[in-house]
């Protein structure tokens, strides 16, 4: 366990320079957690006091807006890191953490990540360019929510995806990972029923086409056009 663990921390960027004796400290404040499908890790309001990484399975970050209706903020992949914006500041946490599937955690509490930080001035600089990262994210977010439409949004999202879960097939590029109406609707903030409509329209003129709930983009340009 400890050598798949300290493996698996090594392959962040954050603690690629780490030596051996500081990796062997860093083990003794980690702690590994399994959490089922569909589990909260932490909700709005919930005190900020670990930083996660992810080992196995799928999260989402989401946000409910003033009338309670969740919109996803980000979906998140083995290897990423996130609850990091609570690493500067003791405000509870501003969103959710919800599991897609079942998942395995590495944390790390908030108190002693600060004392690593203060010893390692590079894993501070680190973690500031991420927070930076994430906080495009959500202008990226707010940007599309406030200024284009649905099919523009939904457009922008499957591009998204594509590039990061690409799967070539016979019958073109596959978005090889599987997400319910409901959840690409969280995703661009709008109805299940518009999204519904939306892929409808996609569909019949020909840009993509959905199979087991696996989305194959047919005409990349095409969409990319309506995305931009």
């Amino acid at each position: 366990m400890y050598k798949d663990k300290i493996w698996y921390l090594k392959r962040f960027n954050l603690f690629e320079n780490f030596k051996q004796e500081e990796m062997d400290s860093l083990d003794k404040l980690v702690v590994e957690s399994e959490i089922k499908k569909k589990q909260p890790i932490y909700l709005q309001g919930d005190p900020s006091e670990v930083l996660y990484f992810l080992k196995k399975g799928r999260v989402k970050i989401t946000r409910l807006d003033e009338s309670g209706k969740e919109i996803t903020l980000t979906l998140l992949e083995p290897g990423e890191i996130f609850g990091e914006l609570g690493m500067f500041s003791e405000a509870p946490r501003e969103s959710n953490a919800v599991t897609m599937e079942d998942t395995r955690l590495c944390m790390v509490r908030r108190k002693d990540f600060e004392k690593m930080m203060a010893d390692r001035s590079d894993l501070s600089l680190k973690i500031t360019k991420l927070m930076g990262l994430r906080l495009r994210q959500f202008e990226t977010k707010l940007d599309e929510l406030l200024f284009r439409d649905v099919p523009s949004r939904l457009a922008r999202l499957l591009i998204r995806l594509l590039s990061r879960h690409r799967k070539q097939t016979p019958q073109g590029s596959c978005i090889h990972i599987k997400l319910s109406q409901q959840e690409l609707a969280n995703l661009i903030g709008a109805t299940r029923e518009m999204t519904s409509s939306v892929l409808n329209s996609f569909k019949r003129e020909g840009l993509i086409e959905i199979e087991h709930k696996y989305i194959y983009v047919l005409k990349q340009t095409e969409l990319e056009k309506m995305a931009n």
